[in-house]
């Protein structure tokens, strides 16, 4: 214990902050964490709530869509400004305007408002998911960095669990304290984040030189022009059509951008948002390819068990919500194992080599799930997700921050978070896609199978099933060809005769099977790259005191100091 206690003092007294002050600081970040990754997920539950009290149903999407575009494109932002910089001030803007930006959702009055005001939240939400990783790395060395990001990545499962279900019980509400129920989706950031805020600017005291250089307008605008379009198009191309005009003009779009983007990069050199010589590095670019993945595999694959739990199993969003908890758990025991086992031996590879074998082997055992399987069965396998999951998300981003100069820790770190984020948007969008597109082929294969079964002959000749509304609906649908059944609102499941609805829930059941099994091939193909990470050894200094030691070697020398 006393060990460990001096080598936390070690690491905190270059900023001069007390471990006292260093906890308080570190409760800060998580809770404005938290609350950035929350409001990534409890809109969705409460959307059609909020849609129907402002009018707007044809725009809902965009409440979602706004956020995400802006607080994607920030993470690259904010960490190249806070080399610049430095990390309190970038990091207090970022609060403050995510706040701002919680305030005005609050008083919305229409779902065009909403989303403006939802698009200014991402801009600060960008900040507060990124910053907390880049100020703990000038803080704490590598070595031991990983016991307490272990706490900061546990929060993206904690949100993604506990997000729908409170949004669920917020729009359930018709009011409180006078205040619609919805509202207070976005009002109760204000209390929680202002605490932060205020611990945020007592505690966090870093030393940092500004540095002096060109503000790559040019990378910032071309990178918008790349990536906007992906992400439109991943959040709305399922309605759109993926190869509709509008999709494949944007597609076209984000390709012109991201070529300028890169020729831009090269020329810029330091002064780049993103520099690309960061590349040449074997463990920033495999590292980066393998976070985009694992976006794609693992956060599009985390969007699938709900589905599961409320379509086929018949799950209300809070018993769905409760059934998650031991994945919520395992992937907090995962990501704090890991950096608990980073820290003793001081490597990352190994542990991001099973985090990523454990992912695989959970997706495949989950694309193997049927209606009938056990309850106990299922939350095996969550289980065994939830912890492969914790174990990969910090290893790929020390293995990056372990191996970059120091002064470019920030764009380093931003560029490793957006790269995950951009694989789980894209992921996301693609997994629903083609689960609802392969759903109506497995439930019409699912009806010819069961015609036969004396249960649906029984029920084709009840005229109580005849006469409801939602059996004839879906009968006309996948039995007699006639018509189309819209699968965008599933609420019609809950009114269907047993009998007639079990072929489309093992029609639904089949497709999410399917879409496992995707991401158990993506996931192959990460386990695969993940032997070309390369294990460099676990520095033991923070990246104050290595560039404090950069300097003093370049003062040595008799070179001015880098004022980088």
């Amino acid at each position: 214990m006393s060990q460990t206690a001096s080598t936390e003092a070690q690491t905190i007294g270059p900023t001069g902050m007390t471990p006292r002050a260093f906890v308080l600081l570190l409760c800060a970040m998580i809770v404005g964490l938290l609350l950035g990754a929350l409001d990534q997920t409890v809109v969705v539950t409460a959307l059609r709530t909020i849609a129907d009290q402002l009018h707007g149903q044809a725009e809902q999407a965009w409440v979602t869509t706004s956020f995400l575009v802006t607080s994607t494109i920030s993470m690259a932002l904010y960490g190249k400004l806070s080399d610049m910089y430095g990390r309190k001030p970038l990091y207090v803007a970022a609060i403050v305007i995510f706040l701002v930006g919680s305030l005005a959702s609050t008083a919305a009055q229409s779902l065009w408002e909403l989303s403006a005001f939802r698009a200014l939240q991402g801009i600060g939400a960008g900040g507060v998911m990124s910053l907390p990783m880049v100020i703990l790395s000038d803080i704490v060395s590598p070595r031991e960095r990983g016991k307490y990001t272990g706490y900061i990545f546990s929060v993206f499962g904690v949100a993604s669990v506990i997000g729908p279900p409170i949004g669920g019980a917020f729009a359930g509400l018709h009011s409180f304290l006078g205040v619609a129920g919805w509202r207070w989706i976005f009002l109760v950031n204000i209390p929680l984040g202002l605490a932060a805020l205020a611990i945020v600017v007592k505690a966090l005291n870093v030393p940092h030189q500004r540095v002096e250089r060109k503000i790559d307008i040019w990378g910032v605008l071309t990178l918008i022009i790349g990536v906007v379009p992906i992400l439109v198009v991943a959040e709305q191309g399922s309605g759109w059509g993926w190869t509709s005009a509008r999709s494949l003009s944007l597609f076209a779009l984000a390709v012109v951008g991201l070529i300028a983007f890169v020729l831009i990069e090269i020329r810029m050199g330091m002064n780049a948002l993103i520099p690309m010589r960061l590349f040449r590095n074997g463990v920033v670019s495999v590292s980066n390819v393998l976070n985009f993945v694992l976006g794609f595999g693992s956060f599009g694959g985390f969007l699938l068990p709900p589905l599961y739990l409320q379509i086929v199993l018949g799950k209300s969003p809070t018993q769905s919500g409760l059934l998650l908890v031991p994945w919520m758990l395992a992937t907090m025991a995962g990501s704090i194992g890991a950096g608990r086992t980073m820290a003793k031996l001081g490597r990352y590879k190994a542990v991001t080599v099973i985090g990523f074998g454990l992912s695989m082997v959970a997706m495949f055992l989950f694309a193997t799930v049927k209606p009938d399987t056990s309850m106990t069965v299922l939350i095996l396998i969550m289980i065994l997700m939830g912890l492969g999951f914790g174990m990969c998300l910090q290893p790929l981003m020390l293995a990056v921050q372990n191996v970059v100069p120091p002064q470019e820790i920030g764009v380093a770190t931003g560029t490793t978070r957006f790269s995950q984020q951009m694989g789980g948007t894209i992921g996301s969008a693609t997994l629903l896609s083609i689960t609802f597109n392969v759903v109506v082929g497995k439930a019409v294969t699912a009806y010819q199978n069961a015609r036969t079964t004396p249960e649906f002959i029984a029920a084709m000749h009840d005229r109580q099933v005849q006469a409801n509304p939602a059996n004839k609906a879906v009968i006309d649908a996948f039995v007699n060809g006639k018509g189309q059944l819209s699968l965008n609102d599933t609420s019609f499941l809950a009114h269907l005769d047993p009998r007639i609805a079990k072929p489309l829930l093992l029609g639904f059941s089949q497709a999410i099977d399917y879409s496992f099994l995707i991401c158990g091939f993506v996931m192959v193909v990460a386990f695969i790259l993940v032997f070309w990470l390369k294990s460099v050894p676990l520095s033991m200094m923070s990246g104050l005191q290595a560039r404090a030691k950069q300097e003093a070697g370049a003062g040595a020398q008799g070179d001015a100091p880098d004022p980088a």
